[in-house]
């Protein structure tokens, strides 16, 4: 039976002041409350949040995972839509939203993401369609899965529904950029890697390169988006090698 229900945004944030206005901005006409959890920026997101009048709170981070679930316990409505500081709502997104706010049914609601990479928008490469569960219950569900990839998991049982509108996305602006989330994003799934037991060794290292820029770039379609399409192949490949590389030496390392 369909009901009527308040949202509440939330966000995470950390030196987001290039995004967060934006982000905010998207979602002022479906808000009942918007909430920003930041993990204690050192540029102007602070400042920028609180000229917006958003719910604005700092904790220190300790993973996406457990920021994104601790951000939930700062809403004051169980019904929320989760964003990340470099996401918007399209148009159509906005209006579909707006309408499931008045006509609530299922438990989740999910739909596509689409993202810009230096300019340009990207329809292949396995970056489009991006399916994202991010509009829910909190009372059905919770993060989950393995940081720095994070995914919001529904329990048992709970029902689902597909959402028209893109989510858009804002990933990098420069190459640079994006190699420096690699790094950053590697070094995390390497831990995390180790911590379960997960073994590399030279051969993989070579394997992952590979399949990853042929998936990508291949069969993936990923050449169809030009000069961006290549460099996201490449630079994804690089990731994978560089992943394996740092778990092959962190436990050579552990071994001596």
């Amino acid at each position: 039976m369909a009901t009527s229900v308040n949202i509440s945004v939330v966000i995470i944030t950390h030196n987001e002041e290039k995004n967060i206005a934006r982000c905010i901005a998207s979602v002022q006409t479906i808000a009942d409350e918007i909430v920003v959890v930041d993990s204690f920026s050192t540029d102007r997101t602070e400042e920028i949040c609180k000229e917006k009048g958003v719910k604005f709170i700092q904790h220190a981070f300790e993973g996406h995972i457990q920021q994104k679930n601790y951000a939930i316990t700062q809403a004051t409505y169980p019904h929320i839509l989760s964003l990340d500081a470099d996401e918007e709502l399209s148009e159509t997104l906005t209006q579909s939203i707006q309408y499931i706010k008045q006509h609530w049914e299922a438990d989740g609601y999910y739909f596509n993401r689409l993202t810009n990479y230096c300019g340009s928008w990207i329809k292949h490469g396995g970056w489009y369609p991006d399916k994202k569960l991010r509009l829910w219950d909190s009372r059905k569900g919770c993060w989950t899965g393995v940081n720095p990839h994070d995914q919001y998991t529904l329990i048992a049982g709970s029902t689902q529904q597909y959402l028209k509108g893109d989510l858009l996305h804002y990933s990098y602006n420069s190459i640079s950029q994006h190699l420096q989330q690699v790094d950053y994003f590697t070094t995390i799934a390497c831990e995390q890697a180790f911590a379960q037991g997960i073994k590399a060794n030279p051969f993989m290292l070579v394997y992952k390169l590979l399949y990853r820029f042929v998936k990508g770039y291949i069969f993936q379609l990923g050449f169809l988006d030009g000069f961006a399409g290549w460099c996201i192949a490449v630079i994804s490949a690089y990731a994978s090698f560089i992943k394996y590389a740092k778990l092959y030496l962190k436990q050579r390392n552990a071994t001596s």
